[in-house]
């Protein structure tokens, strides 16, 4: 039954599709953790890739200035809790250009079993795999 369920990716206008989830920073309740507030929900394919990686550490060093303009950053894959956890500290260890001890403060989705990425679409039907 689930391999004729299509996923699509939410089109403006839309509600943003509610979950719930573990997270690096607690439980969340998608989108009424946040009512009044914009929201960068992104992905990332992988913990521990040097693309993600960079990417965190940016996003991560801009919070404040995404907090003025009542934005907050919320990410997502489908690696574990521990493995975001363990790839967080490692963020912090790691120099890149003008970073160093770059520490994560925002939410990290674990979505192992793809719930949130299917429900925005994020996941090819063809690529996953359960």
């Amino acid at each position: 039954m689930e391999e004729n369920t299509v996923y699509r990716m939410p089109l403006i206008g839309d509600a943003a599709p509610a979950f719930t989830a573990k997270t690096t920073q607690g439980d969340i309740n998608f989108p009424a953790d946040y009512e009044g507030k914009w929201v960068i929900l992104f992905s990332h394919p992988a913990d521990f890739t040097p693309v993600c990686t960079t990417e965190f550490m940016t996003f991560a060093s801009m919070a404040d200035e995404f907090k003025a303009l009542n934005t907050e950053l919320v990410g997502l894959s489908v690696d574990s809790l521990y493995a975001h956890i363990a790839w967080l500290r490692r963020i912090q260890e790691i120099e890149w250009k003008n970073f160093k001890n770059v520490e994560v403060k925002f939410p990290l989705i674990e979505d192992i079993k793809m719930d949130v990425s299917k429900l925005y679409g994020m996941i090819q039907p063809s690529q996953s795999t359960t």
